[in-house]
């Protein structure tokens, strides 16, 4: 949602700067033919359908002239029919490769219509043909970072949005990809770099604040990340993911009671949060609230079946309600979609148990053994080779033998 957000607020204000017509130059060269003349006159009174019309007829009459193509692709555009104005532009360029206009509507259809991909060697182009410093190779700039930022190929997106906000001291939702770039790249100092700058453009950022806890958060800062949480959330509490942040955080440091607060808090904001109904449910179990947590996750698992932790907890939680079936149901759900999780098969291993399947339980209690002993062994090596000196190569230099 906030990706979104940021795309659009950052992506329609440049697409509306940076638009350019064909009409200026199409009509510098005037044709002989009548219909052109009342081509431009239907487009000009808003009758797209029957100017794309004529156009379509001077195409057929004159292939190679590159007027009715351009404005073809106008129309298409204008009518935000974007996938059929591509052709016509790239059949412009293929007349006219210097065309700057063509290439522009090209790299905004392309962008426009999904395929950011394509769109950057254009815009990547439109940059090198653009005067050093002006508003167009800012444009340009932005739109190649919004581009790679669709692409989620933020590493490549950050250079060219750090550049652009270098240049637009006052674009707040520039920072803000720029700082989601920096966050899921894990260039966390830089981030908070962005975070302050934020701060100055508008202090209550409550989404400033919410990124700044992310990045706390990864720093194993978890006092720090809390307390950004908490500004997030008295910021503006209708903030989406706010109550969510703070209540997950709360959670894993088993502060269970103020957890479920915020959880319930991100639920009352949006009722088909799935990720606040498991966290909450969990929180339950915790607190002994059995009967709560049931109805949360089979809510929850409503909404999205393919959640592991959310059929994990509800296999515990059938398990206490002595729903036995249900609850093996359930952790097989569970087990298939995360095999290496211990929890899963010690709890597998507790029902089968229970249920007096010694074979059954041996089996999942071993699996459950080994994946601990196979954890503590990854633990060991890590250790090992971190405490390991380099050994000197063949091409060092051999050192000299000790005194007497």
């Amino acid at each position: 949602m906030r990706v979104a957000l940021i795309l659009r607020t950052v992506c329609v204000t440049i697409l509306l700067g940076t638009c350019i017509s064909y009409l200026s130059q199409a009509q510098a060269k005037p044709k002989a033919d009548p219909r052109r003349q009342s081509a431009l006159q239907l487009e000009q009174q808003g009758k797209l359908d029957d100017a794309r019309a004529i156009w379509e007829a001077l195409n057929k009459a004159n292939p190679r002239n590159s007027e009715p193509l351009a404005h073809l692709g106008l129309i298409a555009s204008h009518q935000q029919r974007y996938e059929e104005a591509i052709p016509y532009y790239q059949k412009v360029l293929a007349l006219a490769p210097n065309m700057q206009a063509a290439r522009i509507d090209l790299a905004l259809a392309l962008f426009k219509s999904g395929h950011p991909k394509e769109a950057i060697p254009e815009f990547q182009k439109l940059i090198k043909a653009s005067p050093k410093g002006s508003s167009q190779e800012l444009r340009f700039t932005i739109l190649t970072g919004m581009a790679y930022y669709a692409l989620a190929d933020y590493i490549h997106a950050a250079p060219y949005l750090k550049t652009a906000t270098e240049r637009d001291k006052t674009n707040l939702p520039l920072r803000l990809a720029l700082a989601h770039s920096y966050l899921w790249t894990k260039q966390l100092q830089a981030l908070m770099d962005v975070y302050h700058e934020i701060l100055e453009l508008d202090p209550n950022s409550a989404e400033a604040d919410m990124l700044a806890g992310e990045a706390l958060d990864e720093m194993k800062d978890n006092a720090g990340a809390t307390e950004m949480f908490r500004a997030a959330v008295k910021a503006n509490p209708k903030t989406p993911n706010a109550h969510f942040g703070l209540g997950y955080l709360l959670w894993s440091q088993k502060k269970y009671p103020e957890a479920a607060s915020e959880l319930q808090a991100e639920i009352d904001n949006d009722p088909d949060h799935v990720q606040s109904l498991m966290y909450l449910a969990d929180a339950n179990i915790q607190m002994n609230k059995i009967d709560e947590a049931k109805l949360l996750l089979v809510r929850a698992l409503k909404l999205d079946s393919a959640q592991p932790l959310a059929h994990l907890d509800l296999g515990i939680v059938y398990a206490e309600l002595n729903q036995n079936e249900d609850a093996l149901r359930e952790l097989l759900i569970a087990e298939k979609m995360i095999p290496d999780d211990v929890n899963v098969h010690w709890r597998l291993g507790r029902l089968y148990r229970a249920l007096g399947h010694k074979d059954e339980a041996k089996v999942e209690f071993d699996k459950a053994n080994n994946l601990n002993k196979k954890a503590d062994e990854d633990l060991y090596k890590k250790i090992a080779d971190g405490a390991k000196r380099p050994q000197p190569t063949d091409t060092a230099a051999p050192q000299a033998p000790p005194t007497q």
